[in-house]
């Protein structure tokens, strides 16, 4: 039989460049897959924090969750509006963390809901400051005035300690740092305590003549808790077992997560310390090396 040469090389031509356009086209395939696989898998990296905290002005960890985007970390911020809901929503699991209150603040919702909760990081310090829209100085409160505080079980007792301070009343030494009203043992002016819930306290200055006011709740207000204090509880050097100082909370059982310890590397750091200086009007003191 006679084979045909021109035929059969040019069948051999066909099928190489099949066999080759076929291997390129694995190629391709192998190269996509690879591809979608590793953007599937660096999807899978990033690590979703919800993060608890009080009041609007949030700038210091507005910048910190924009800050761990590059470390695979998408930190959300949930709001509240007062203090009684965060270490709830925290314990529940529907936080992972929480910054918006001092170490007395926990210890007392510990203690009274039986919360797991505990402290892996400090924050800032920040002044108990009172304010009136009636008077400049602590000496013109009168016999009988009014004043308003918190009513929650740590600010409030806080709140007590600044009214001691400042010479207006005196409190039962063995209730530490969260006596209650019913612990006043001195109180010469006959001053009327007002309790009433944290964030309603600066509506209440053009009805008393005093109020305590936390200072997140101050700025909100528009009150500069630097210039328009008229007494506020002095700080000195920070001792690390103050129980005002205000932290980071996770639940015991999650406080080892090792994504958390990049929030905290990133939030102590000189940019936060600039934001905090810059919307505070260096009312909020630092508690942390950076």
């Amino acid at each position: 039989m006679k084979i045909n040469l021109s035929l059969l090389t040019a069948l051999t031509t066909v099928s190489l460049f099949a066999l080759s356009g076929c291997g390129e086209g694995q190629k391709s395939a192998q190269q996509a897959s690879s591809g979608s696989a590793g953007k599937a898998a660096e999807t899978a990296q990033v690590v979703e924090l919800k993060l608890g905290v009080v009041g609007e002005h949030n700038e210091p960890w507005e910048s910190v969750a924009e800050r761990l985007k590059a470390q695979g970390i998408k930190l959300t911020l949930v709001k509240f509006a007062d203090y009684t809901l965060p270490n709830r929503a925290l314990n529940d699991g529907e936080l992972d963390l929480n910054a918006f209150q001092h170490v007395a603040y926990l210890n007392n919702d510990i203690e009274s809901n039986g919360y797991k909760l505990t402290r892996i990081a400090n924050t800032i310090i920040v002044p108990l400051g009172l304010y009136s829209h009636k008077i400049k100085n602590v000496s013109e409160i009168k016999e009988g005035d009014t004043i308003a505080i918190p009513n929650d079980p740590t600010n409030g007792g806080r709140a007590l300690k600044v009214l001691e301070l400042a010479g207006l009343i005196k409190v039962d030494p063995a209730k530490g740092y969260v006596p209650t009203v019913r612990d006043i043992v001195e109180n010469p002016k006959n001053i009327k305590i007002y309790e009433v819930d944290a964030g309603n306290t600066p509506s209440l200055l053009p009805d008393v003549a005093a109020a305590i006011i936390n200072s997140n709740y101050a700025i909100d207000n528009g009150i500069n808790p630097r210039t328009d204090a008229i007494f506020s509880d002095a700080i000195g050097e920070v001792a690390e077992d103050n129980p005002y100082i205000n932290i980071i909370a996770a639940r015991e059982d999650n406080k080892d997560n090792p994504a958390f310890e990049k929030v905290i590397k990133t939030y102590q750091t000189r940019e936060t310390v600039e934001i905090i200086d810059k919307i505070s009007h260096g009312n909020e003191i630092p508690v942390f090396k950076y």
